[in-house]
């Protein structure tokens, strides 16, 4: 791999991560949705959601905007892992959540796509949390 197929990766992984904040920010369901792999996944609030219950999950969650950082990408061929910092501002009260995001990418014929992506919240106590476990209930299957 070159340099510039690096830069051209990393590059397509930002944009890619661009599209998540800026289409969850705008509510933009379908456009949130194209950017995970067709067997993605979110982790967050102690469970695992497959890719089918992202749009109540989002239903669910408080609006705001997501505002995210450069993440961190370390390139292995056709996949990628990274982290990137999320400071969330709720669109009603204008308070903060921050945090950060461990993901893994994979590229596909149409890009590259998220396959998994897992919420780390920062707490004001300093620790570390995936969240309070069952605080979205999964629709009924």
């Amino acid at each position: 791999m070159t340099a510039d197929d690096t830069t051209a990766d990393l590059v397509a992984i930002q944009q890619l991560l661009a599209r998540y904040a800026v289409t969850i920010t705008r509510g933009d369901i379908d456009g949130l949705l194209a950017v995970f792999t067709p067997d993605g996944s979110y982790s967050a609030f102690g469970d695992t959601y497959p890719l089918a219950d992202f749009p109540a999950l989002v239903a669910a969650a408080p609006k705001g905007l997501f505002l995210t950082g450069t993440p961190l990408v370390e390139l292995d061929g056709d996949t990628a892992t990274g982290t990137q910092p999320l400071c969330f501002v709720d669109h009603a009260t204008h308070e903060m959540r921050i945090g950060y995001y461990d993901d893994t990418y994979t590229r596909t014929a149409g890009g590259w796509r998220l396959r998994t992506r897992a919420m780390t919240f920062i707490r004001r106590s300093g620790a570390h949390d995936s969240g309070r476990p069952h605080a979205f209930e999964r629709p009924a299957v």
